[in-house]
């Protein structure tokens, strides 16, 4: 199905949603947008040549406020993009700690060389491969330009961010191969090139993955996240951000005796109250979307007790995540852990169009599949999940 047209007998009316996208990564397919049968993509940003080009296209095709008023999202086919705003965890090491060079805002030759060094694994003393590496920015500048997009479009997202043990990042242009890049997609991804044999060190990836979870937090945005091979430093370090402020996690006993003096009382306060925060600036995001998330269903037991403060949602997609073809491999156990409501579904896809479409419609199947929900069930329900995800409301 991944591919091919979209089945004419599938429930798109009734809305479907991408809750994690990259359609700017090919920017002559974001003019198939209005065309597409999904109803909104939740795109992402990456890295320093995608941001603006994500504004962009939410300028172009994005939702906006007065959207949100249109009663069942029945806004237009024009509006189908909600921005998200990040640094992925690939290109980590293409930002620096200007506390730790004086407050600079660029990096001398040497300077540059230090930093990769610092936070590359292992340790490079290839100087012409450091040389060639990107100029890293400051981390003050990227959180403070990501500030003004959050403030100019109201409805975006933090993402995309997160932590990969996995990955390495990619060799040098070779001579000649620069020239002969697919000008189609838009530059700083690997583009087939060969892998360096260095990753970016778990520390840096952290501090970089841990300013845009505050920055979420300050601006009450949701989030995200990207883990590959690194589920439980994920949990770790978001659970970082809410510490001290988990929820009071109220026993069925003292919930009926608080119901009790609630009656009695009209001005007493509502059970379940206890340990609430109030609205405004948190150290934590409101929300976080596990995307193509590929950890065991252990893992999803962590995150959704009671006691956190955060809605964690888990999204699942048919390009990155591994089903099985017997339908109980680990995949499919992890959805089967993930209530009912905090499940949705996305592409990961770096081009818009039908292929987006069938992927997404491949992706609603197996989920329905596994969760045993009729199609249409199925659909409203993902629909609702995503709508209380990136908007906070049900």
């Amino acid at each position: 199905m991944a591919g091919e047209e979209s089945n004419d007998d599938f429930p798109w009316h009734l809305g479907v949603f991408d809750a994690h996208c990259h359609p700017t990564d090919t920017l002559s397919s974001l003019q198939s947008i209005p065309s597409m049968r999904a109803k909104v993509l939740t795109a992402m940003a990456t890295r320093a040549q995608d941001q603006e080009l994500v504004a962009q296209a939410a300028d172009q095709y994005g939702v906006t406020e007065a959207d949100m008023a249109v009663e069942d999202m029945g806004w237009s086919e024009e509006h189908k993009v909600l921005p998200a705003f990040g640094w992925h965890p690939w290109f980590s090491h293409q930002m620096f700690d200007e506390n730790e060079y004086a407050g600079a805002s660029a990096l001398n030759w040497e300077q540059k060389a230090a930093h990769y060094q610092s936070v590359l694994t292992p340790k490079s003393e290839d100087h012409d491969f450091l040389q060639a590496l990107p100029d890293p920015r400051p981390f003050g500048h990227f959180i403070g330009q990501t500030r003004k997009y959050l403030e100019r479009y109201p409805l975006a997202l933090v993402g995309e961010v997160g932590l990969d043990r996995s990955f390495r990042i990619p060799e040098t242009w070779l001579p000649g191969q620069a020239e002969e890049r697919d000008d189609v997609l838009t530059p700083g991804g690997r583009e087939g090139r060969r892998l360096s044999p260095y990753r970016v060190s778990m520390d840096h990836q952290k501090k970089v993955l841990l300013a845009q979870l505050a920055l979420a937090g300050e601006m009450q945005r949701a989030v995200s996240v990207h883990g590959v091979q690194a589920h439980g430093i994920v949990y770790e370090t978001v659970s970082q951000t809410w510490k001290g402020h988990e929820r009071k996690v109220v026993s069925k006993k003292d919930k009926k005796r608080a119901e009790a003096i609630a009656k009695a009382h009209a001005d007493a306060p509502e059970a379940g109250d206890e340990g609430n925060e109030s609205a405004g600036s948190k150290p934590y995001p409101p929300r976080i979307c596990l995307h193509s998330f590929s950890g065991p269903a252990e893992t999803v037991k962590q995150y959704i007790t009671p006691s956190i403060p955060c809605d964690i949602f888990f999204s699942f997609s048919t390009t990155i995540n591994a089903w099985s073809e017997t339908g109980d491999g680990k995949v499919e156990t992890a959805v089967k852990a993930v209530p009912n409501d905090r499940i949705v579904v996305e592409s990961d896809l770096h081009t818009a169009g039908n292929r987006m479409d069938s992927y997404l419609e491949e992706a609603v199947h197996k989920i329905c599949h596994v969760k045993g929900w009729k199609l249409e069930d199925g659909v409203k329900q993902l629909g609702s999940n995503w709508k209380h995800f990136v908007f906070g409301t049900r």
